[in-house]
């Protein structure tokens, strides 16, 4: 390649490149071209968008023309209908439609799609943000049979059922019911009221059915639930011994989301025929399968509970929860699939119950079938405190006071007239026990860190010739701390305290809030509860008092925790009723009260005086307890010190 011609390639080369440069889009061309080409693809989208709804429309025009041209005669059943679903195919299609059924306590609400409870609305209760209280309800719930028929699988739930009664709304009616009657058996025995049935009915052909019968008391909360099976025995298997029988749905939040709130107590309990209660974890997903007979199952939340009650049992049933932390509008989902016998007659009884109304221990207990055990009152030392004296207590203080502030002071005044002597009995000891103070540092002195076997012999002995118990301030204390726990497990779950007010607070058996945080504090939340600022106050005020009237025999570092004991409650009780925070402040404000009283009315020089005396007097006289342990030292060759 001479020089002439690489000259040349150059010379292209520039000239191509100024070219572009010159012809170069400005920003506003290259925007501009851009925009043509978003404009010419919004074009194209919308007319696939249009062409495919076209072709949806065609479709459907089609389907229609297919209907049309099936038989006139509407009583026949499709052919479609009858390969999918047999016997059952003509009731394959339909209108949903509802019928309300409700007394003075509840609404229910029942779809012919299904035939089943569709929702269910207690009334005289609100949600925390004062929407009316529904136990359930939504296209979503699960409720019906499925079982395999000519070899078809059939949902009831999908299939639509006649109504008995051609109306809209049933009302069950009565007399008026007082306050603190609602739901009572004894007041409806007395009293009376109507009764009304719903009966639901899927038809299978030639006399055959599976029918649903629901059953409303006046100022009940029970809904009896019987289903019929008739010529079933034609359809299914002779092999088909059970009917499983599908009950589901979301557990809406009822209550102010709290740590130690709804989410808490929310899952499914159940009782084994003729045996005890038990249930799933709550505040996490669990599930079980109950393999012996179970008398009711429960799909349960904090203060309400739907329960399907068998007249005699159920043999076997899968239940789980599925629990929704982070959902702001339900707190879970149940799921229970319960076996219901099947023996293949042409006809068949199944009955049972539903309840469903509120966690009131009271009603539940009436009916004698252990559902007051869903309330949960504590473990089983402190269960029976609850069971026999706070309820009763509270239900008498109830009848006549309306001011639930005022019942939770007058109960606690109550229950410190109760351990008021035990309260005593440990101040005389500590009384006691600071007056022999001078004799145990005398005994501290004496015997070297190396001899602690014989300075607490010493000091027992020392205990024992002054007639001192050591324990003697410990063993009503511990008296009192069933009562104390008990109270923890009350206020919680008390409905009665559920949307009452008193002072700042707004609802007793939720926190009070007296200020919102703009952040979180771990453990503690993003609010402050009054009630429980003054709780830890007082606590601390209480702790110190005792501390200074205890005696110097303590071991080292438990002051210090006796002052961490009210911060962690602090952290602890700001989340929980504020019921129960106002409980434990006007305690220890009465506990403060006691303890001024008890330094006015008991003499301590007295005291002291008399143990000297006690100590001056004879030798002790031994216990047949103490003789018989030093026949079992001395046959073991043990020697006792004196």
């Amino acid at each position: 390649m001479d020089k002439n011609t690489i000259i040349g390639i150059v010379l292209i080369f520039t000239i191509l490149i100024g070219f572009s440069y010159l012809n170069k889009p400005s920003e506003e061309e290259i925007e501009a071209a851009r925009k043509r080409q978003d404009s010419i693809a919004q074009v194209e989208a919308s007319r696939a968008k249009e062409a495919e709804a076209q072709a949806q429309i065609r479709e459907m025009e089609q389907e229609a023309q297919l209907e049309d041209a099936t038989e006139p005669d509407s009583s026949v059943v499709s052919k479609k209908a009858t390969d999918q679903f047999g016997a059952f195919g003509q009731a394959a299609s339909g209108e949903e439609q509802f019928i309300t059924l409700e007394n003075n306590l509840m609404k229910l609400t029942i779809s012919n799609k299904g035939g089943k409870i569709y929702s269910v609305e207690l009334k005289g209760y609100q949600t925390y943000d004062s929407l009316p209280l529904m136990l359930f309800e939504g296209d979503d719930n699960l409720f019906g049979f499925n079982f395999f028929s000519e070899n078809r699988s059939i949902r009831t739930d999908d299939l639509y059922f006649e109504p008995s009664l051609n109306q809209e709304q049933i009302v069950v009616s009565g007399p008026e019911v007082p306050i603190g009657k609602e739901g009572r058996l004894k007041f409806n025995e007395e009293h009376g009221g109507q009764s009304q049935t719903l009966s639901m009915r899927l038809n299978a052909g030639n006399g055959r059915y599976i029918e649903y019968e629901y059953t409303l008391d006046y100022n009940s909360w029970l809904v009896g639930f019987n289903v019929k099976n008739v010529g079933l025995n034609e359809l299914l298997s002779r092999n088909t011994n059970y009917l499983n029988f599908n009950w589901a749905f979301a557990a809406p939040r009822q209550e102010r989301k709290s740590q130690y709130g709804e989410d808490r107590y929310t899952t499914i309990s159940y009782k084994f025929f003729e045996d005890d209660v038990e249930k799933l974890s709550a505040a996490k997903s669990s599930e079980e399968t109950l393999k012996t007979k179970v008398k009711w199952i429960s799909l349960k939340q904090l203060f309400f509970n739907s329960t399907i009650i068998a007249d005699e049992s159920f043999p076997t049933a899968d239940v789980r929860y599925e629990y929704l932390e982070d959902d702001p509008k339900y707190v879970g989902r149940y799921f229970a699939d319960i076996a219901f016998p099947y023996d293949g007659s042409p006809q068949e009884n199944h009955s049972m119950q539903f309840y469903f109304g509120p966690n009131h221990y009271t009603t539940l207990n009436q009916y004698d079938l252990s559902l007051e055990r869903l309330i949960d009152l504590g473990y089983a030392v402190v269960r029976p405190v609850n069971k026999y004296l706070i309820i009763p207590t509270f239900n008498f203080l109830r009848k006549y006071i309306d001011n639930f502030g005022i019942i939770i002071l007058l109960l606690t005044v109550f229950i410190k007239l109760i351990v008021f002597p035990f309260t005593y009995k440990s101040y005389i000891s500590q009384a006691k026990m600071r007056a022999l103070k001078p004799e145990i540092d005398e005994l501290n002195e004496k015997f070297s860190k190396d001899k602690p076997m014989e300075k607490q012999q010493a000091t027992m002995a020392l205990y024992k010739k002054a007639g001192v118990n050591p324990m003697g301030g410990c063993l009503p204390m511990l008296l009192q701390f069933p009562i104390l726990i008990a109270m923890f497990f009350f206020f919680p779950t008390s409905i009665e305290l559920r949307q009452e007010s008193f002072l700042w607070a707004t609802d007793l058996s939720s926190y009070d809030s007296i200020l919102s945080l703009p952040f979180t504090i771990p453990f503690y939340g993003n609010h402050v509860s009054l009630f429980c600022l003054l709780m830890t106050i007082t606590t601390v005020i209480s702790t110190k008092m005792n501390s200074q009237a205890a005696t110097s025999q303590q071991m080292p570092g438990m002051q210090t925790m006796m002052y961490l004991m009210p911060v962690m409650f602090l952290f602890i009780l700001n989340n929980y009723s504020s019921g129960l925070s106002y409980y434990y402040f006007l305690a220890n404000v009465i506990t403060i009260g006691q303890m001024y009283l008890f330094r006015h009315m008991i003499d301590e020089d007295k005291i002291r005086a008399q143990l000297q005396a006690n100590k001056k007097k004879g030798p002790v006289k031994k216990s047949n307890f103490q003789k018989r342990l030093e026949k079992m030292a001395k046959e073991k060759g043990m020697q006792l010190p004196k």
